[in-house]
């Protein structure tokens, strides 16, 4: 690639953002597209308002493009309603700019593993509303690699953390109680180890991805550091903080209960299995291709602390 080249990412959340700040320290330059024309950008990052689901905006948002990244993520209740539309409009996008797509996924399609670690050549045996649609989607990503539609490679990372990681099973719900010296509500077992993804790790991830044409027609696990259980991580975070680790458990039953009355719960609900056996992925596939650049776990943990620490979170209304 050179600093010419135009990389547009579809998404302003803490992925796409990583994407963004990845390109800009390679010297390119970034086009980022969100649905409301506003984020706090540095300076000569273009922006632009749309709908990443109309076609006819994503080919305009996509024209000039050698590289467009997929980072959308529609509203964690709506996935099977959104997020193939938001897919299929990017999709268009990159194909009439005759650009590589770059897809940001997570492990969803995979189903439960039953402890085994998660490689890229893993069945889809995902019976929940969430993992069909994932599966669905990924297999439309590469059946339109394989027609010459498009180029595309996908890369895949686990529940995720980081600066700005707020909507996460380990972000705001983890980082705030600890620095607060509250406890951690958990879902399901902390006792098992589980795979947790650095948000910067991931948008340098797919930022490598996107440089290498031999990684398009192809799944990849992005790097992470070593799997740990979830008490062992929150226990990073609680020391970090400068207070004990204090953790509430909430077993399937109770979430499955609270379910019946909030919907994003439900939605939990059905992902509670993650939580309650090992969960761990194997990235030895990108390492072998294109190296190990996993940010080691108490690194990212410090740099996260000091982010939602210099972050409060907002008084309640």
């Amino acid at each position: 690639m050179n600093a010419n080249e135009l990389h547009v990412i579809f998404g302003t959340g803490p992925t796409g953002t990583a994407v963004m700040t990845e390109l800009l320290k390679r010297g390119k330059r970034v086009r980022v597209v969100n649905r409301s024309g506003k984020a706090n950008l540095p300076a000569g990052v273009e922006i632009m308002k749309g709908d990443a689901a109309d076609p006819t905006f994503t080919r305009e948002a996509s024209k000039g493009a050698t590289v467009i990244y997929n980072c959308t993520n529609p509203p964690y209740t709506k996935w099977p309603e959104l997020f193939p539309a938001l897919q299929a409009g990017v999709l268009a996008g990159a194909s009439a700019a005759g650009a590589k797509l770059v897809v940001m996924e997570n492990l969803y399609m995979y189903g439960e593993t039953h402890g085994k670690p998660m490689t890229e050549d893993m069945p889809y045996a995902a019976k929940t509303r969430k993992g069909i649609t994932r599966a669905k989607m990924a297999q439309d990503l590469l059946d339109a690699h394989k027609r010459g539609d498009v180029r595309v490679a996908i890369g895949r990372a686990s529940d995720f953390f980081g600066p700005g990681a707020m909507d996460s099973a380990v972000g705001e719900r983890l980082f705030y109680p600890a620095l607060e010296g509250k406890a951690f509500q958990c879902l399901g077992n902390p006792d098992m180890p589980h795979t947790y993804s650095y948000i910067p790790d991931i948008g340098k991830g797919l930022v490598i991805l996107g440089e290498h044409d031999e990684a398009f027609g192809q799944v990849w696990h992005l790097p992470n550091a070593k799997a740990v259980t979830t008490r062992q991580f929150a226990e990073m975070v609680y020391a970090e903080s400068g207070h004990p680790l204090r953790i509430q458990t909430a077993p399937r039953l109770l979430v499955r209960g609270m379910g019946l009355f909030i919907p994003m719960m439900r939605e939990l609900g059905e992902m509670i299995y993650e939580f309650e056996e090992p969960f761990v992925v194997d990235h030895s596939k990108f390492v072998k291709a294109f190296g190990n650049h996993a940010t080691p776990l108490d690194e990212a943990v410090r740099t996260t602390v000091k982010w939602f620490r210099e972050n409060p979170k907002p008084a309640a209304a």
